[in-house]
């Protein structure tokens, strides 16, 4: 089944993320379940999530999903911008909402932190390079 895609193809802020996600070593982009995903071997970054309230999916359309380790998640969680993402939360994904006023070298550090959480040793090591 094709999933429609759930973003606008000329949206400003998934330009940015899609910048930064890119300037990786190795990045790639797909679609899946109609949003951007980021990967190397492992998705590092979703463009777009939802949560389901009382059985209904409401849609974080100008948002990113992230990995973090386990202290990094709980303070990520934290932030008035996050949300869990259906699905991905229990796998220690987070969400956060993406708006005019996101700090972009902030949003950076967290892809790249999750790049690292999910990117070989070898392509960590590129980075670090």
């Amino acid at each position: 089944m094709t999933h429609p895609l759930m973003f606008s193809l000329d949206d400003p802020l998934l330009a940015r993320v899609r910048a930064l996600a890119s300037a990786l070593p190795e990045a790639s982009e797909k679609i899946t379940h109609g949003h951007p995903a980021f990967f190397t071997a492992k998705v590092f970054a979703y463009y777009g999530g939802s949560v389901k309230v009382d059985g209904v999916y409401v849609q974080h359309e100008r948002s990113i999903v992230l990995q973090a380790d386990l202290a990094g998640r709980e303070v990520l969680r934290q932030r008035p911008d996050a949300y869990l993402p259906a699905y991905l939360a229990t796998s220690g994904w987070t969400g956060l909402d993406l708006t005019d006023a996101t700090d972009w070298d902030e949003l950076a550090e967290l892809i790249e932190d999750s790049y690292r959480a999910t990117a070989s040793r070898r392509l960590v090591a590129r980075l670090d390079a």
